[in-house]
Formats: structure tokens, sequence, C-alpha cells
């Protein structure tokens, strides 16, 4: 079985990033062939300068690496070192139905939160498909608002096996607990491009301000609360072991203790949990050529599998 997945180098890595998509990735690295990219390509259609996209992207690699991707059982490379996929992009473009992309509602998310309209945005479900179909990748683990890519991916495969006959296989998406949307510090979504982000790797002092921000409503000190509508206490679930999960409920409907406190409380166990990834990441830091060797050793494997893949495309559509 292998399995993809990618992430963008838009900026420090943050929680959600984590929780949503890392831990699990790191996870699947037992269960088969996992390949795992720096979404480099991606990142252009927000990020314009180019000394940040490259140190955005070391970053990342550095991250992931830290927080528990094992390149003995994962490759890790960079979107860029393998420029195939943009050709494959091109190719599924000129089957793309318009209407399956002015559906996309990722497209219509980030218009609505203010991005630019471009034409890389708009056929970003192409790019992506791309990125899935030229690994032949069997499993691809996305969150629940990431589904509709994977089924625009398996429409733009069977388009292509319809019109030149089996080049694809259909990817499968994997929705795990742990790809559930991990909100930010105002409710919504974590995102960086949002601002409710709290980083994974950002100091002691920055970290407490985030947490201690975190959006809340009026109840008073007294009064007991609902902690399915808390984003304090959504954060805490995911780094509390059960019985403090549990406690932490039973403190927030039987009332007395205020927002304030929790926050305190969910501070401490975010930096105590983060803490023997940040130890590892000193580790990598401390050897010059770890991080560029290993992503060297992705690319050459990553390149090995899409070299396949696009001459049966090339053959198939007639390019050979």
């Amino acid at each position: 079985m292998r399995i993809l997945s990618g992430i963008q180098p838009s900026g420090a890595l943050h929680i959600g990033n984590y929780f949503g998509m890392m831990r699990p990735a790191v996870a699947l690295q037992a269960e088969g062939e996992a390949l795992y990219f720096v979404a480099d390509y991606h990142a252009l259609t927000s990020l314009r300068d180019p000394e940040t996209l490259r140190a955005n992207s070391r970053r990342v690699a550095l991250d992931f690496l830290a927080c528990g991707l094992d390149p003995e059982r994962a490759t890790l490379f960079r979107h860029s070192d393998v420029p195939q996929v943009t050709e494959l992009a091109w190719i599924l473009s000129t089957l793309a139905p318009m209407g399956l992309l002015e559906r996309a509602t990722s497209y219509k998310d980030k218009l609505a939160r203010g991005m630019s309209a471009n034409v890389g945005l708009f056929s970003y479900p192409i790019l992506m498909a791309a990125d899935i179909l030229i690994y032949d990748s069997d499993v691809v683990p996305v969150g629940k608002d990431q589904k509709q890519h994977i089924e625009i991916t398996r429409d733009l495969a069977v388009k292509m096996n319809e019109t030149y006959g089996q080049i694809f296989k259909l990817p499968e998406p994997r929705i795990q607990p742990e790809t559930e949307t991990v909100p930010g510090i105002d409710g919504q979504k974590m995102s960086k491009s949002y601002g409710n982000n709290i980083d994974i790797f950002g100091d002691e002092k920055e970290m407490r301000k985030r947490v201690m921000s975190i959006v809340t409503d009026s109840t008073p000190v007294d009064a007991p609360k609902d902690p399915a509508s808390s984003t304090i206490f959504k954060l805490y679930s995911l780094v509390a072991p059960k019985n403090e999960i549990a406690e932490m409920r039973e403190r927030f409907l039987k009332g007395g203790t205020g927002y304030g406190d929790f926050k305190k409380q969910l501070f401490e166990k975010l930096w105590e949990y983060f803490a023997p990834m940040r130890q590892r990441r000193e580790e990598i830091l401390a050897d010059r050529s770890y991080i560029a060797a290993v992503l060297a050793r992705g690319a050459k494997r990553a390149n090995e599998i899409a070299d396949r893949v696009m001459e049966r495309v090339r053959k198939a559509i007639g390019l050979r």
C-alpha cells in the first residue's frame, strides 16, 4: 500500500498541522510505503517572496522530522524536486470540466477569506490530483474538509481512464479521528492564513500569549460551562490523557472555574506535550547536512516512481 500526503510551507507549523496531518502521517509509516512532500508548488498561490519560500520549505522538513517522521521508513521530499507533476497537471487540465473546479469549496472559501483570485488557486485541485496520481497512491489521509479534493482526483482519473484506457488507479481517502478539524484561537479551523494559529515550535512566551487569547463566551466564573462548544476543551482533549480530560470536563460542567484558569492549564499541557519534539528538533539542527541529505534521498525515490507513471501516461495519450 502506498500512502501520500503533503503539507504547504506557508509558515511556521501549528498544532492544527500536527494533529490534522503530521501525527496521522507518522502513524501511517508503519502501514505501507509512505511518501510525504513539502508542497512548495502549492505555496506559490499565496507566497511571493523567494527567500521566505526556501526558508519555510526547509523549516517544514525540519519540523516534520522533529515530530516523528522517520526517513528510514518514509520518503520526504520537496514538491518542486519532481517537476513531472506539473506536466501531469497540464494533461489532466485538458480533460477537467470547468464545472468540476467551480464546485470546489476550498476555492470559494479562500476567496471569502480575502485571497486574490488567480488561475493557480482555481486550478489547485488539478495540481493536487497530479500529486496523488503520479505516485500510484492507494491511500491519502485527509480531514473531512479536504475529502472533496480526493473526489475530484478520482473523477479526473476516471475521465482519463475512460478516454485513454486504464492508466490510473483510484486513490482512497483515509479520514481518521486525528484528522478532524482543529480549532484555532477564534474557534474556526486553525490556519496560518486566518491568523488564529498556535505554533508547535514557537517560544514559550508566544505560545502562552496565543493560548491566553483564545476567544470564549461571557459565562460567569461560577456558572457551568459547555465543554462541547469550548475551543479550550477541544484543544486540551488532543494533548491530555483520558483521566485528565474527564476531570476538566467535570470542572466545566460544575462551574466555579474561570476560562483564564482553563487556559493556563491548556498551555501547560501543550508545552509539556511538545517538549520531546523540541528536543529532537535541536538535535537535527546540530547536524547541518542532515535535512539536505534526507530531502535528496527522498527526491530520488519520488522521481523513480513518477518517471514510471509518466512514461505510462505519455504512451497512453500519444506523446510517445
